[in-house]
């Protein structure tokens, strides 16, 4: 849909008033909701003749450059500090405690290896992988089962949940780092974010 103005000066008003009425409103629902705002779910709000990613857009354009902007992340929209700003936020916002090195690693393995049962995680990392580990990942909501795998005993399958996406700022599990960056990270393992939301 074209966001611009109609071209009838009798309509002029009340299209800029349709307008600034949807930006505020999906402004709000982005600031107020609890997980990214998908399109879908702007658009059973905003007036009929809007599109949902047109308003999306002009919105994402004006915070274009200011302390907090709208970024697309895990299927939907959500506001995040500016990157160049982020480093200087560290010093005086109190981050999260970081996931344990165990969990780190199971969770790399499950994001790049999914959907992957348990003894294949342990597999993987060579070593063996306590419940409490997997328990801590689900309580955390990053990952979730993905049903049980064929084979003899049909162990659970895990993958990550749209949660993790969020965690991580992520648009969709293509944007991960390749493994090959991790491996260059510290001590091995390295994910964005981890331990803060993005």
């Amino acid at each position: 849909m074209d966001m611009s103005p109609p071209h009838d000066a009798s309509g002029d008003a009340a299209g800029l008033s349709s307008i600034e009425h949807a930006l505020r409103l999906t402004e709000a629902l982005v600031f107020a909701s609890d997980r990214p705002v998908s399109p879908a779910r702007l658009q059973e709000v905003l007036p009929p003749g809007l599109r949902a990613d047109a308003v999306l857009t002009l919105l994402a354009s004006r915070y274009a450059g200011r302390g907090v902007e709208l970024t697309e992340v895990a299927g939907g929209y959500a506001f995040r500090t500016a990157p160049d700003l982020a480093p200087l936020l560290t010093r005086v916002v109190e981050v999260p405690r970081r996931l344990p090195r165990v969990a780190m690693e199971t969770l790399a393995i499950i994001a790049y290896h999914q959907p992957v049962t348990r003894p294949e995680i342990e597999e993987i990392r060579g070593a063996s992988l306590s419940q409490s580990t997997l328990e801590l990942l689900l309580e955390h909501g990053l990952i979730a089962p993905r049903g049980r795998k064929e084979v003899p005993g049909r162990p659970s399958l895990w993958g990550t949940t749209p949660r993790f996406l969020e965690h991580f700022g992520l648009r969709v599990l293509a944007d991960l780092p390749r493994r090959e960056e991790l491996l260059a990270g510290e001590n091995g393992v390295s994910l964005p974010g981890l331990g803060r939301p993005a």
